[in-house]
């Protein structure tokens, strides 16, 4: 998606390599036969055309040319002159008026034209190439259109540098470039790694054009030189779009968009988290009624959690009941309800008017083809919107170009584990390159999963639009709250992130009602001209709108390596300090309850404040938030409506623009400007009082409000206090402007001055200090030990420095101090600290903070960091299944004590057994697992029988390991079903970790059910 000049000389070498390849004299033939059985059109026999409907022939092949827009065209081919069209009116739209065109012939070619591009057709054989007005090329062919009895493929010469995006939701993959791979657009039914669900038959290129196939037949990219795209059917219908201007791909998209529609506007509730399972008869969990949903949307409440609905019978063959009265128990909740349609829409009208205002479409609706599916959506979405005054809002596993103008596109039914969250980060940024803007996957799958899991893909899912979590398939139910502390906390705080940025991601989906383009965007959208934007240096992260760069952590780990930030100024989102882009993180800090998550200098993000549940929480009195991270010129421009009706599509919504001015970088000024809003709503807030969190780094010497000064408050407690005035606090992130007016009218505009501060980064950059903590430090519960933190002073001296430890309560910390630490230079300081006797074993989070004086200010740097409490090493021979787990992931359901691996609950597997004998004591586990322990340095030897279970009956294909503290102490052959009992003796002393390891062999994972039989520590 690099602006097409700066191709100029890779397209003018490719272009010399086509130029002898047309060079090459056409048959005598109308069509000619390949070697691989496809026949290629041949010479031009016949032109006419109509308008802007141009029809070549080529014996009996006939091409047809129809020009929608100067800038999108359709191509299609009969080979045999009949035209057909199978879609119909399902995807496509009207149009409108076509634009003017004209023609003119050349002695090798005739040449197609808007005022914008030329469509030029070679004569002998038939070739197709598109140019820009001003004559760059975007594609052309490097030979005819080629068919055979059931495909026809059009091959395109690809460019040095060409990288290639879209086909829909690719599972794994989608957000860094195609170039090189071959792309499968069908039904596979495939919901993990490698499928495609809710794919779309259009591709765009970084040439700056794309390509829209207009068929329900299945699709194959092949992004290899040359580009061919075939689709099984024996005709050819393909749109084309040129893309404008330096953001070339989103005009692209929204050309596409514009043809197959624009993506819908959901509720502002369907934005909220959703909650599905079935409340009728359920076998996973009981008897039950439908009623029984409300004791579970209690649980939402009684947390303090946001959800903003529910679906009540999701699970097969499950009913309901009871309808209207849930819907009113859902709605005393703040919540609506919704209906999985596993039976079909029959009673849609009945359903909505009793209260369903959500509706789930199964894979059945896809049934024999695409259209179905595609049918499934409209019917579903029109059914709501034809007995309510509500939005349609629909949920689907499988669709096709246009769903997206009526419906979410989820990624199906997945275990929840590292590797499920690894594949799903690309997956969704990589859709909204086919204008899918609602893209998700359910929290932590319906199967399997774990409390951390869970707490790793909630986190990274609050910066989708829509997401929702499915009980009724896991051992357990999976609502956030379910797994206790500290995961119910770590949940709700980023629950409650999500809840205060609806009004950022609600002012973006308006605009991807306009553009085509969602908020969870690839790298490659936004810095189009960044080398590794496109690679895998940025395939698991995405930005949601322009502001938020996001690196899930993908792995069983406190730290995350390999965040890629592009050009620019970048602020971590929980403790200030700034990077300059280009630049590649490793070692990032991240604790179970930190996600990497970093913000552009320039950002401006409206937010509601207050930690509220619901949208319906707001209030006429309800302030509005603006968080900002001042650098040169930059505006945002809010977006409200009353967020669940359809008045906005009359013209009732209202925007706000703010406009910030700030330095490029260092010292200077900073003003707000808030624009009126203009625009009606019903429910519109005719006055609220404003707050802003502004990143300077520096304390300003005045904050004024329309030239008045507005009071500065000397603590945190007396800003809360106040009705307005201003606080500086050092203390947060790295020293934020904290600012509140009293309440103001919306029809009018203000501007907040801050003088003598900076922009983010502070007066001086660079002069910030960094505070860190070494990865794996570890303290006994109970027992005195240090932790090392690291101060790095700046760009200037750190001075007067002191360094504290956030530290739970039970536990002590010292506070020790360092007079001066050199600039640019690093110094450890050694915090002693003392557990508290029961503190629970496994990682701990803290937070490290130093302050100090540095450029005249005096100013904090904090850093959250992950110290693993270790549990009482053994002090005699211990049975591994005895010992505390530190670490416990399992291919399959959880690892089981004592019993073979079972199903998805716990301590559901059978007696261990290998070759006929029976051990009471071991491990049952399912690969790919590994299970951690902690015998301090304490053991001298580890012993243990494997094998896989007999109650496999042959199946299965694996291979064991033991490693400590890293190392790979010892490796089983490959071990199957029929093989004979392993036998385990491994020297672990001096060991402080083990590791337990099983690994799959054969790809398969099937009754992979390993067994540590009689797993023995020798100790003492």
């Amino acid at each position: 998606m690099r602006s097409p000049t700066r191709f100029r000389t890779a397209v003018a070498a490719a272009l010399l390599g086509l130029l002898a390849a047309f060079a090459v004299p056409g048959g005598d033939a109308p069509a000619q036969a390949a070697d691989d059985g496809a026949t290629t059109v041949g010479d031009v026999t016949g032109f006419d055309h109509a308008g802007g409907v141009y029809r070549l022939s080529a014996g009996r092949a006939v091409a047809r040319v129809s020009f929608v827009s100067p800038e999108t065209f359709r191509l299609e081919l009969s080979p045999d002159g009949t035209f057909t069209d199978p879609t119909g009116k399902d995807i496509v739209l009207p149009q409108g008026r076509a634009p003017h065109t004209k023609w003119r012939e050349k002695s090798d070619r005739y040449e197609l034209s808007t005022s914008k591009v030329t469509l030029r057709a070679y004569k002998s054989p038939l070739r197709f190439a598109l140019y820009r007005a001003d004559g760059t090329r975007l594609w052309a062919e490097t030979k005819g259109l080629s068919w055979t009895k059931d495909a026809t493929t059009q091959s395109l010469a690809r460019g040095a540098d060409e990288q290639f995006y879209g086909a829909g939701m690719q599972n794994g993959r989608g957000n860094t470039s195609h170039r090189g791979k071959k792309v499968e657009v069908a039904v596979d039914y495939n919901w993990n790694d490698g499928g495609h669900p809710n794919s779309v038959p259009f591709y765009l290129s970084s040439a700056g054009y794309g390509v829209f196939r207009n068929t329900y037949a299945p699709n194959t990219y092949d992004f290899a030189e040359p580009v061919t795209a075939t689709a099984k059917e024996q005709r050819f219908d393909a749109y084309y779009f040129a893309g404008r201007g330096a953001d070339a791909a989103k005009d692209v998209i929204g050309q596409y968009t514009k043809l197959t529609g624009k993506p819908f506007l959901p509720p502002i509730y369907g934005m909220e988290i959703g909650d599905a399972d079935c409340y009728l008869h359920n076998a996973n969990r009981g008897e039950r009624h439908t009623l029984d949903a409300l004791k579970v949307a209690d649980g939402y409440v009684e947390h303090d959690m946001p959800n903003g609905w529910m679906l009540v019978n999701d699970g097969y063959g499950c009913g309901y009941e009871n309808l209207a009265e849930t819907s009113k128990g859902l709605a005393e909740r703040k919540m609506k309800m919704g209906l999985w349609t596993e039976d079909g829409l029959d009673k849609i009208a009945e359903q909505v008017k009793a209260g369903q205002r959500v509706a789930k479409l199964d894979v059945a609706w896809v049934g024999d083809g695409y259209k179905k599916a595609l049918d499934g959506c409209k019917d579903a979405y029109q059914g709501i919107e034809d007995n309510s005054d509500a939005r349609g809002f629909t949920w689907a596993p499988e669709s096709w170009s246009g769903a997206q103008r009526c419906g979410v596109q989820w990624s199906g039914d997945q275990s929840g584990s590292w590797e499920y969250i690894r594949w799903q980060i690309p997956t969704y940024a990589g859709s909204t390159m086919s204008g899918l803007a609602y893209t998700t996957g359910d929290v932590d799958g319906i199967f399997g999963g774990s409390p951390k899991t869970y707490v790793r893909d909630l986190q990274w899912k609050m910066f989708l639009p829509v997401t929702m979590t499915m009980d009724g398939w896991a051992a357990s139910d999976k609502q956030p709250f379910r797994y206790g502390e500290p995961y119910t906390s770590i949940n709700r705080k980023y629950l409650k992130l999500h809840e205060s940025l609806l009004p950022y991601l609600y002012s973006y989906a308006h605009e991807a009602t306009e553009t085509g383009v969602g908020a969870v965007r690839p790298l490659a959208l936004e810095y189009p001209d960044d080398p590794k934007a496109a690679t895998d240096a940025a395939k698991y992260e995405f930005l949601t709108g322009e502001d938020f760069l996001v690196a899930p952590v993908y792995k069983d780990a406190t730290t995350r390596d390999g965040i890629y930030l592009p050009k620019g100024t970048w602020t971590d989102y929980w403790s200030g300090r700034t990077y300059q882009g280009p630049t590649t993180i490793d070692g990032y800090s991240a604790p179970l309850d930190t996600l990497p998550l970093f913000v552009r200098g320039g950002a401006s993000v409206p937010m509601w404040p207050g930690g509220i549940r619901s949208y319906e929480d707001r209030k006429a009195d309800s302030p509005l938030a603006w968080d900002i991270y001042p650098q040169g010129k930059s505006s945002f421009e809010l977006y409200e409506d009353d967020g669940v009706t359809r008045q906005h599509r009359e013209g009732k919504y209202a925007t706000q623009r703010a406009d910030v001015r700030a330095p490029r970088s260092g010292a200077g000024d900073v003003s707000v400007r808030i624009g009126a809003s203009k625009g009606h709503f019903a429910g519109k807030q005719s006055t609220r009082p404003y707050a802003f969190t502004l990143h300077t780094g520096d304390a300003p010497s005045r904050v004024e409000l329309d030239g008045r000064g507005l009071p500065r408050l000397a603590s945190e407690a007396a800003y809360e206090k106040a009705a307005r005035g201003w606080f500086y606090d050092r203390d947060d992130r790295g020293g934020v402007v904290h600012v509140k007016t009293a309440s103001l009218r919306t029809d009018r505009a203000f501007e907040l001055t801050l003088d003598d501060t900076s922009a983010v980064g502070g007066a001086v950059p660079k002069a910030a200090a960094t505070v860190g903590a070494p990865a794996g430090q570890e303290l006994g519960a109970g027992t005195p030990g240090k932790v090392a933190v690291d101060v790095t002073a700046g760009s200037k001296d750190a001075t007067d420095v002191e360094v504290t430890l956030d530290v739970p309560e039970g536990w002590s910390a010292d506070t020790p101090k360092a007079d001066r630490i050199p600039a640019g230079t690093t110094r450890r300081v050694e915090v002693a600290v003392t557990a508290a006797k029961d503190a629970k074993p496994g990682e701990q989070p803290l937070t490290a903070s130093t302050r100090y004086r540095s450029a005249g200010q005096e100013r904090t740097a904090v850093q959250r960091f992950a110290l693993g409490v270790m549990p009482e090493s053994p002090g005699k021979d211990t049975w591994a299944s005895d010992m505390v787990w530190l670490k416990s992931s399992n291919g399959y359901g959880p690892a089981e004590r004592d019993r073979s691996n079972g199903e998805s609950g716990a301590a559901d597997g059978r007696t261990l057994t290998l070759a006929g004998k029976v051990y009471e004591k071991g491990i049952g586990t399912h690969a790919d697992s590994v299970i951690e322990v902690y015998p301090g340095g304490r053991c001298t030897k580890f012993t243990a029988d494997v094998g896989i279970d007999d109650e496999i009956n042959g199946y299965g294909e694996v291979a064991f390991s033991v490693e400590a503290d890293g190392e790979v102490l010892w490796t089983s052959p490959k071990v199957t079903g029929a093989s004979a009992t392993v036998p385990v003796d491994v020297d672990v002393r001096g060991a402080r970790h083990v590791e337990l390891k099983v690994r799959d062999t054969n790809g398969s994972k099937s009754g992979d059910h390993a067994d540590w039989a009689a797993a023995l520590f020798s100790c003492g």
